[in-house]
């Protein structure tokens, strides 16, 4: 309620005091940080957080790697809580509901993107964080925080059932993978799905694939993964991406591959494994420019694409799959006070797959 001043006048409500997470510089360090969040507008929710996912974004922003990022930062696009408040327009959600929020808070919603479901090509799309919110004008923070305000328009509703921390992952890595294998039409029994990459994003491919009902092969360069992507992810196949006898027994074998390496690689090899008129999506972000002879896409109608995680809807329709089909993130679920030791280890690739901070019970101003 807006506070009464001198008579009639009516002062305006001060931004909610929210508490986080963020990033000064480019060592990338978090250390705590309070900080305001807008106040709960006609067509927003208020959401406490309970847990949010580490993506590997994360870690690129922290460092402005890309040279984007705007300090402070308070990262997390994996947010999953619990709606204490919505504005008066707001007709999608109700107190209590177990919500999530994914890569995107707002969009420009009238681009060709915006009208057909796909706001994450929005040419002008407003990010969970590190970009400037139209709503109020400031810097968007993400879910290393205990609470955020979003437009019911870019909330997502959790299945029950579904495990909220697992959940959370799901909405980057999981609609990431979700959203090519749909548009590709890499969803139907039987056919045969390679992916590339057996980390955040690999694993929840296999996971949604084997759910499609599709033959699942996991190409990895690290010989080590055989065994949990077989008998932990009930992949179907392994295959060595350095062992060319393998590679060679595959060729024409594929309907269609998710790459979700973001490490240099070539990718000749691995458009041999599809069979004619097959399709390779790209999902990772290597940071060399790709080496395609045309040679290699025009032999068998090759189709090289590349997909960046999902509209709105999309996501809604992802997570419902996820709660039917019972897919999760695998994750080590981690204290805030933790993070900056997991920021280690992800840059070292030493998780599996995903870490999720426990948001609710360790996220504290004395951390």
């Amino acid at each position: 309620m807006a506070a009464l001043t001198n008579g009639n006048k009516v002062a305006p409500e001060l931004p909610r005091k929210a508490f986080g997470l963020a990033a000064h510089d480019t060592s990338g360090l978090l250390s705590p940080f309070p900080f305001s969040r807008r106040n709960n507008g006609d067509n927003d929710v208020t959401l406490k957080i309970l847990y949010c996912g580490i993506c590997h974004s994360d870690l690129h922003s922290l460092k402005n790697d890309w040279k984007n990022t705007m300090y402070p930062i308070v990262p997390g696009h994996e947010i999953v809580g619990e709606v204490t408040e919505v504005g008066s327009k707001v007709n999608k959600f109700k107190l209590g509901d177990k919500v999530g929020i994914g890569c995107l808070v707002n969009s420009c919603r009238s681009c060709h993107g915006c009208t057909t479901g796909f706001e994450n090509y929005c040419p002008v799309p407003i990010f969970t964080y590190n970009s400037v919110d139209p709503e109020d004008g400031t810097v968007t923070y993400g879910g290393y925080s205990d609470m955020i305000v979003v437009n019911q328009d870019f909330v997502i509703r959790i299945p029950e059932g579904l495990p909220l921390d697992k959940a959370a992952p799901l909405l980057c890595a999981g609609i990431t993978v979700y959203s090519p294998m749909k548009y590709h039409r890499l969803n139907a029994p039987g056919m045969h799905l390679g992916v590339v990459g057996l980390g955040g994003l690999g694993h929840v491919a296999v996971k949604f694939g084997k759910a499609f009902g599709m033959k699942v092969t996991v190409i990895s360069s690290s010989p080590s993964k055989e065994k949990e992507a077989i008998e932990r992810l009930d992949a179907d196949s392994f295959l060595v991406s350095s062992n060319a006898e393998q590679m060679k027994a595959a060729i024409f074998s594929m309907d269609g591959i998710i790459n979700t390496v973001s490490a240099s690689h070539s990718v000749v090899p691995l458009l041999s494994l599809l069979k004619p008129n097959g399709k390779m999506i790209m999902v990772g972000l290597p940071e060399k420019p790709l080496e395609v002879p045309a040679f290699s896409l025009i032999m068998g109608g090759k189709i090289l694409a590349g997909s960046c995680i999902g509209g709105i809807a999309d996501t809604q329709e992802m997570i419902d799959f996820a709660g039917k089909h019972n897919v999760t993130a695998d994750i080590e679920l981690i204290s805030a006070d933790y993070v900056n030791k997991a920021m280690e280890r992800l840059a070292k690739a030493d998780v599996k797959f995903r870490f999720v901070i426990d948001i609710a019970n360790t996220l504290k101003p004395n951390i």
